[in-house]
């Protein structure tokens, strides 16, 4: 009896040298894997800086707010979007900040309430300040909502508010852009000028207490004139 030769004739079984082929790894596939993981690390890298912009500009928002607005203030976010300046403001003044918006995205803890475009959800002379950042040329009836503004804010509360101004050239080519993204989701956007927004102020029952020029370059993806006003209602 040859032992050896009963041996050399012993075959693996064919599905056992199919499933070896597939796993060894090829070049092509090892390539293919080292891709996908770049491209999703890549993703993660830019998904984080993304959000740290956006905190990061939510918190500079907020130390500027801040500075006008007393500690202990009762305030309200008209159109708090992501609610991330709510919640700053929230911790640096030593309040709870209200957010309200037609549509709940928020992505911060604040306390959100839906605003139906007609009437905002609080009572009459409930807050210290009301803050409008860059949301009245969204605004289908600015007046209406300026009314609002007024109702809910307490004697010789303030309204702060953020504009686009279409300036130059430059700043009106960027809100029609702006206006094209946005239109379907918001309705048309009406930007005004300086001197446009300080008499629909006036027209509205405030007076003006500050009205500060911002710097383009504070959104690189964003670059037009800017404008801060403080208002304060008229008694």
């Amino acid at each position: 009896m040859n032992l050896v030769a009963q041996t050399s004739t012993c075959e693996v079984p064919s599905e056992v040298a199919q499933t070896l082929v597939r796993e060894v790894p090829t070049h092509e596939s090892q390539t293919k894997v080292c891709a996908t993981q770049i491209l999703h690390g890549l993703k993660r890298r830019l998904g984080r800086e993304r959000r740290r912009r956006k905190v990061g500009r939510a918190y500079d928002m907020a130390l500027e707010i801040a500075r006008v607005i007393p500690k202990g203030s009762e305030v309200l976010d008209v159109g708090c979007g992501n609610g991330f300046i709510a919640h700053h403001l929230s911790a640096i003044l030593g309040t709870n900040v209200s957010g309200i918006d037609v549509m709940d995205k928020t992505e911060a803890p604040v306390t959100y309430r839906r605003y139906d475009l007609k009437q905002f959800p609080a009572p009459d002379n409930s807050f210290d300040a009301v803050l409008l950042c860059y949301v009245l040329h969204h605004a289908q009836d600015a007046a209406l909502v300026l009314k609002e503004v007024r109702r809910v804010l307490r004697e010789g509360g303030l309204a702060i508010i953020y504009e686009d101004i279409p300036q130059s050239w430059w700043d009106k080519g960027v809100c029609l852009v702006h206006n094209f993204l946005w239109r379907r989701r918001t309705g048309s956007c009406t930007f005004r000028t300086d001197s446009e927004w300080c008499s629909q102020f006036s027209h509205s029952g405030f007076e003006l207490v500050k009205n500060r020029a911002l710097s383009r370059t504070r959104n690189i993806t964003h670059l037009v004139a800017r404008r801060t006003f403080v208002i304060r209602r008229a008694d």
